[in-house]
């Protein structure tokens, strides 16, 4: 795929990528939203498959990697979004699903990225998740590694197919 000039990089790891990606697809669908694949990330294990990061002893979660038209949507936007589409106080688990592989985390690509992520968290723990600790973690990306092909797209050909219950996009007012 030819991805156009302005057309950058964001990462997020909120629970089982099948629902984040679901749920960022259907959202951002002629919104800005270019490409979006899901995969491996935050650990020391190369070429990690998806029975070992379930293993939790790869140090990797499952995460979202997103390229997207930044003339049609914001980083910062992005990021609001993670936030109301999981559960960002609850360390290591999405719903049901426990382990290091369903943390929280923004996997930042500049340190630009790095401060908007930072000014989002401190504002999302002030005004909207205000019952618990904001535990995302933002750290700087480091190797990606493409999920299986048959992750790619998982509910959408598998409409039927499992989805966390804490994916869901919840009514927040705006962010001061």
């Amino acid at each position: 795929m030819s991805l156009p000039p302005n057309a950058p990089l964001a990462t997020f790891a909120a629970g089982c990528f099948w629902g984040v990606e679901h749920l960022f697809r259907k959202h951002y669908a002629n919104k800005g939203l270019i490409d979006a694949r899901v995969g491996y990330i935050g650990g020391d294990t190369s070429n990690p498959s998806y029975r070992a990061v379930c293993s939790g002893r790869t140090g990797h979660a499952e995460a979202l990697q997103v390229h997207y038209d930044a003339d049609k949507v914001s980083y910062r936007e992005l990021l609001e979004f993670f936030f109301k589409m999981h559960d960002p106080t609850t360390p290591d688990r999405q719903g049901p699903d426990t382990g290091s592989q369903y943390r929280s985390a923004v996997f930042t690509h500049s340190e630009e990225q790095k401060k908007i992520a930072q000014e989002v968290k401190d504002k999302v723990a002030k005004e909207w998740w205000t019952k618990g600790k904001v535990v995302t973690e933002i750290i700087p990306a480091g190797e990606w590694y493409d999920a299986e092909a048959y992750h790619q797209k998982y509910l959408d050909v598998n409409p039927g197919g499992y989805e966390c219950p804490s994916h869901f996009v919840r009514s927040f007012p705006p962010l001061s």
